[in-house]
């Protein structure tokens, strides 16, 4: 496909907009490990919710979003709009209280909350983990699907189109840490926003959809199954664990506790760190999941279920790959001008998410290994050119990886499964004096150990793995780390004694209080846990809600959106408690 000179020109202002806030942040970012991962503590709440949101929209997003929709329904998207559960959680507790840790990375608050050779053994093994393995799939798929937009748009080969994509998001990264990235974030949302909304605009009114009355029309036709936002019950005569009906009861009621980011996750909590104070911190995480679940996800199911209407079968118009079947819609439907918009829009997406990938990972290579463990009392700029290495090394491999993914749904559920056990633990360790580091260790190990043996079992079986065998991970990982909770000695007093000084977490700490003598800390659990019902059902129906609307079920959009009004009024009038 050819672009117009215009288009052209967009990608390259946006290039060396980039370029130069690497450059003008640079000597910002040099000073110290804090002044290059968490942004010397001065984020505002609208930066850093807005990099929150940047973050999560990438390349990615879109083109999973359309393959689901297009192949099993707008239900399955429930597999990350369950995490409207845990996002209202870390509003509720988790953000103020990582604030009020003063870490620079998640893995640092072991040492802080854990004691003696577990805790060091536990940050420093997670910080690998994290950093590589677990890393590496992630911005895998994320340049996985950026290639397909160079594919679709340029006919460019796999190879050299990973190393354009790593070699462009290096170059502003290695040099400005996470204020560049927090910068760019910024604008490459409100590109990328506009973008997703020009482009449902233009679809919907195309020739081929008819306008707004004629695409609710034509949707209301298609299955049940593919528009509907729920399962209800289980179709056909299919074995139950294999279910959509199944996929759907675990995403709702066991994906969002279960996995790794349940108390905010790695990037999350870099943002956290970096916010100005507590109340920053909160603000931030609820702009995010304004923005996450609600304004920026109808454009998407919007234009995939266009795609629907339009080209019901992929093959043929995208190779048979029904993800690639949004860019088909920017490739087929924008004129010059704006088909250069969402290209950018898209490179502002991929950069987005890459660069945090890239600075969050080398953070835990360096403030958790290098500074650890290997040299803890060098220059401070010393860390910080080390920190630019890391971000390097991190790429080349990631791109590397990217070339072993294919199909970025997949990858998004099996990435779940590698740590689905540990969930639980993250979020007890702040509720519950009893959790120790052997906890986490046997959860994580016991996690990886499962998915390995279940990975072994269906290539021997010669079956493929599918969530009814993923989801073995949680039961057998919480049976394992719960044991091993009461079978090892607490944590010394003195170490919860600190930990609960500073954080001041809520929760079953009576033990720890009595023995340090210290006053309760947010509040009772039932303060809590309305909180977190209130902000969930502000979320959850405000999004079905405005979805209902947008799709032509109005009467039950009034009801939903009403009952988010009266939320968000119990919110505001309680809005001292989430500060206790």
């Amino acid at each position: 496909m050819k672009l117009h000179a215009v288009d052209w020109m967009l990608v390259g202002l946006y290039l060396v907009f980039s370029l130069g806030v690497g450059l003008y942040f640079s000597r910002r970012a040099s000073g110290s490990l804090s002044d290059y991962f968490v942004s010397g503590r001065g984020l505002p709440w609208w930066l850093l919710g807005t990099s929150m949101v940047a973050t999560t929209f990438a390349a990615d997003t879109p083109l999973a979003i359309t393959g689901w929709i297009r192949t099993e329904g707008i239900w399955k998207n429930w597999f990350w709009w369950n995490y409207i559960f845990s996002h209202a959680l870390v509003i509720v507790v988790f953000s103020r209280l990582w604030r009020r840790a003063q870490v620079i990375t998640d893995n640092e608050l072991i040492e802080l909350r854990y004691g003696g050779r577990p805790a060091a053994f536990l940050r420093g093994f997670k910080a690998f983990y994290f950093s590589t393995i677990f890393n590496f799939i992630v911005m895998g798929w994320v340049i996985t699907a950026m290639t397909k937009v160079f594919e679709v748009f340029f006919g460019v080969g796999q190879i050299y189109a990973v190393s354009l994509c790593v070699g462009i998001v290096l170059v502003y990264t290695v040099f400005s840490g996470l204020w560049g990235v927090v910068i760019t974030d910024f604008v490459q949302y409100v590109i990328a926003l506009g973008g997703t909304v020009i482009l449902a605009v233009v679809v919907i009114n195309s020739d081929a959809v008819g306008g707004y009355g004629q695409f609710v029309s034509k949707i209301a036709e298609l299955p049940t199954e593919q528009t509907s936002m729920f399962i209800t019950q289980p179709t056909g005569t299919e074995e139950f664990f294999s279910s959509d009906f199944f996929t759907f009861l675990i995403f709702m009621t066991v994906v969002w506790w279960s996995s790794h980011n349940a108390d905010g996750g790695g990037y999350f909590i870099q943002r956290l760190c970096s916010a100005k104070d507590e109340r920053h911190a909160l603000a931030g995480t609820a702009w995010f999941a304004l923005n996450h679940y609600v304004l920026r996800l109808w454009p998407w199911v919007l234009v995939a279920l266009a795609s629907v209407v339009i080209f019901p079968e992929a093959a043929g118009v995208a190779g048979g790959d029904d993800e690639s079947m949004y860019l088909v819609m920017i490739r087929d439907f924008l004129p010059p001008g704006l088909r250069g918009l969402l290209l950018v829009s898209f490179l502002a997406a991929f950069m987005s998410t890459v660069s945090t990938h890239l600075n969050w990972g080398a953070s835990y290579l360096v403030n958790d290994l290098y500074r650890r463990f290997v040299r803890q009392s060098a220059p401070q700029r010393h860390y910080v050119a080390v920190s630019r290495i890391a971000t390097v090394a991190l790429a080349v491999i990631a791109g590397i990886v990217a070339l072993q993914i294919k199909n970025i749904g997949d990858a998004w559920i099996f990435l779940w499964a590698m740590s689905s056990g540990v969930g639980l633990v993250l979020i007890l360790r702040w509720f519950w004096w009893r959790i120790n580091a052997w906890s986490e260790i046997v959860a994580l190990a016991s996690s990886l150990a499962t998915i390995l043996v279940l990975i072994l079992y269906t290539e021997a079986k010669g079956i493929p793995l599918e969530l009814r065998h993923q989801i073995l991970v949680v039961p057998i990982s919480i049976a394992c780390w719960v044991t091993a909770t009461f079978v090892t000695a607490p944590e010394p007093w003195e170490k919860l004694s600190e930990f609960y000084s500073r954080v001041r977490p809520p929760g079953l700490w009576s033990p720890v209080r009595r023995r340090a003598g210290i006053a309760p800390g947010q509040g009772v659990l039932s303060s809590v846990f309305l909180n977190w019902s209130l902000v969930v059902s502000f979320l959850l129906c405000l999004m079905i809600g405005t979805g209902k609307l947008l799709l032509g079920d109005g009467e039950t959009a009034l009801w939903l959106l009403c009952v988010s009004a009266l939320a968000l009024a119990l919110i505001l009038r309680r809005r001292g408690s989430f500060f206790r």
